[in-house]
């Protein structure tokens, strides 16, 4: 299947990035986009966390709900992003204008691609070992790590976003990062007018 963006994780980062894409959906310059999420989330550190000290979200709200409702409310909303569950990302190379991205039951094409994986060891994609650097922002006893980017940008086509990004683990943080990324993302789909999404009562 080809894709015109791809985003790799289901965590904070990866959800927020794809329901900003999924909400641009009546914009002339993304009606047509083809936008895909592989939600694969086994090593999410959502699944642990407690929330009280989130803008918007009630307090004791449990990460593994919100990995669950984020799912749905994506669904819901923006039913034309493809959800892409029980499958795992071995390898993404770089062809002509377009990534190739194999999976444990696919291959997938796409002009742009997003990881949005946390940031603990190991990190198994190839394809992505020259980009992977110590965590510029994490405890050094964690051994952690992130992409080398710029802005959220590793190369052309593909970005990264959350804690791979080289930003803390905090979940206003990692959305906003995510959220960041889509921003860009519409912003190069709109001939590069700097673009944002609200919705308006």
């Amino acid at each position: 299947m080809n894709f015109d963006a791809l985003i790799i994780g289901g965590g904070v980062s990866g959800m927020q990035c794809a329901l900003v894409l999924g909400s641009a959906k009546n914009k002339p310059f993304a009606e047509n986009k083809n936008i895909g999420i592989i939600t694969h989330q086994r090593a999410s550190h959502l699944k642990d966390a407690l929330f009280n000290n989130v803008l918007g979200l009630s307090p004791k709200t449990l990460g593994k709900d919100i990995l669950i409702e984020g799912k749905k409310q994506l669904s819901f909303l923006y039913p034309h992003v493809q959800q892409i569950n029980n499958e795992k990302v071995l390898s993404i190379l770089k062809s002509e204008n377009e990534y190739q991205i194999i999976t444990n039951n696919t291959t997938y094409t796409s002009k742009v691609v997003i990881i949005a994986l946390n940031y603990s060891k190991p990190f198994t994609i190839e394809g992505l070992n020259d980009f992977i650097e110590p965590h510029q922002r994490a405890n050094p006893a964690k051994n952690r790590i992130q992409l080398k980017n710029d802005n959220h940008l590793i190369k052309e086509g593909l970005y990264c976003c959350g804690t791979i990004a080289g930003w803390r683990s905090q979940f206003a943080i990692a959305a906003g990062s995510g959220a960041s990324v889509a921003t860009d993302i519409l912003t190069l789909w709109n001939n590069k007018n700097h673009t944002k999404v609200h919705d308006k009562i």
